[in-house]
């Protein structure tokens, strides 16, 4: 990930978003929150609704894409993130633990 240095004169928000248009810096944020040891399911929501948002503004976020977004927030925002972070209990358990990565590398 790139050394980045947070400017002063744009607000927190702006910058993620800004941060989150990079596929490798998108895929640590999503990962690292579904690392977190006591997880707390608005941040899975937020986070892909922040990534989603950030596709968005630069033009990379598809009309199927958006609907599959819409779809999983309505279906997270109902079971509260459960099956997800059950799964990922029951990996790390097991021995592994799940990596989000760019589909298509950046060169």
């Amino acid at each position: 990930m790139k050394s980045v240095k947070m400017p002063t004169s744009d607000s927190y928000r702006e910058f993620l978003i800004e941060c989150l248009k990079d596929p490798e810096h998108a895929a640590g944020f999503i990962e690292a929150i579904l690392e977190e040891k006591d997880p707390e399911p608005e941040l899975l929501r937020n986070a892909l609704r922040k990534v989603a948002e950030a596709y968005l503004k630069s033009n990379k976020l598809s009309d199927s894409a958006k609907q599959c977004h819409e779809k999983l927030d309505k279906i997270l925002t109902e079971s509260r993130c459960t099956e997800i972070y059950t799964f990922i209990e029951l990996l790390d358990e097991l021995g592994f633990r799940v990596a989000i990565a760019p589909k298509h590398p950046q060169s």
